[in-house]
């Protein structure tokens, strides 16, 4: 938990009335065991507002400002001197207001600073202090575990946006640049060109919008993402898709694919070279997707850039969605670029 846990989550009334029912329950308890109601009320009211503001001071300032913080021996000397104190006050004012004896409840008369006395307060005051300290705790966990589901889906939000910043401007632009030259020429391949950019960037700028999208999808805007390459790079591009299972109820994290495949185009050309891509996608038995994708790369291009940072943001989005339950491979071989992506659907 960290200090905003530990704001006055509880409504002023719920405070007030818990500390009224517990009064009224001591009263009753200790009053019916000494069969002296008088002397237990007395007492209770000399002593609650010291029970008060003793679990007021821990559950408010020691617990954030030391104990969230890790200070551990200070807490612990802290709460040694707040007993101290309770000690001394609370014996005080039951002797002025309460009775002149120092431990009535005792068989044997107490005395001022007894061993005995001493424990006997301390543990009743530890007593109230975790009890109401693990009430708190309780009320709070449930309010904290939301708030971090909330952060968790704001998280994942903001991933999801800067994924879509990912999606390379130099794409774009090279795009727009083509269409500017197929324009020029009159090519029959400018309007399909526009068509295809603005329903990829319509699907990543509008359509995106939640955690899950349909696996169908994906694959049609990959398939646009790479009809949008072939105009560019006309029969420059070898690309084999198999699919495998039944995708149509499958949902996957959105644009999840798309960096692994504009990676291919981003390091996989060589001057006047073909790109070749081999895709899979494979939906078993167990609830499981398998994603394999190889493409020949441009070996000049090392291994850390190949990976590059989308491939960095792909892995932490995985481990915020699927924790530790997905397995995402990559290696370079015979001038080859494989990647093996597993993760769970429903």
């Amino acid at each position: 938990m960290n200090n905003r846990s530990f704001k006055n989550t509880i409504p002023i009334k719920y405070h007030v009335l818990f500390w009224l029912g517990y009064f009224a329950f001591n009263v009753v308890r200790w009053g019916s065991y000494f069969h002296d109601y008088w002397y237990s009320l007395k007492s209770n009211l000399v002593e609650f507002p010291i029970h008060i503001i003793v679990v007021y001071i821990n559950v408010y300032y020691l617990i954030p400002k030391l104990i969230l913080r890790k200070k551990y021996l200070t807490y612990i000397g802290s709460i040694a001197l707040m007993l101290i104190m309770v000690y001394l006050v609370r014996t005080g004012f039951n002797y002025l207001l309460v009775t002149k004896e120092i431990w009535p409840e005792a068989e044997e008369a107490g005395k001022f600073l007894e061993t005995n006395h001493i424990i006997a307060v301390i543990l009743g005051e530890l007593y109230v202090l975790g009890f109401v300290t693990a009430i708190k705790l309780l009320i709070d966990w449930p309010l904290e575990l939301k708030r971090n589901e909330d952060l968790a889906k704001l998280q994942l939000s903001t991933e999801l946006k800067f994924l879509r910043t990912q999606i390379q401007p130099h794409f774009f632009f090279n795009t727009l640049n083509n269409l500017y030259a197929l324009t020029l020429k009159k090519s029959d391949d400018a309007p399909r060109l526009v068509i295809k950019l603005s329903d990829l960037m319509q699907y990543i700028l509008y359509e995106v919008k939640s955690s899950k999208a349909s696996l169908l999808e994906e694959i049609n805007h990959l398939n646009n993402y790479i009809d949008i390459e072939r105009i560019r790079f006309k029969d420059r591009i070898d690309l084999e898709m198999d699919i495998t299972g039944n995708i149509e109820d499958v949902e996957v994290p959105p644009l999840l694919f798309l960096t692994f495949v504009e990676n291919c185009f981003k390091h996989g050309l060589k001057e006047n070279d073909n790109i070749k891509i081999n895709m899979s996608f494979e939906i078993t038995n167990s609830h499981y997707l398998k994603f394999k994708l190889t493409n020949n790369f441009n070996p000049n291009v090392s291994y850390e850039d190949r990976e590059g940072i989308g491939i960095r943001n792909t892995e932490r989005r995985l481990k915020l969605l699927f924790a530790n339950d997905f397995v995402l491979e990559s290696s370079i071989k015979d001038n080859l670029y494989n990647l093996f992506l597993k993760i769970p659907v429903k």
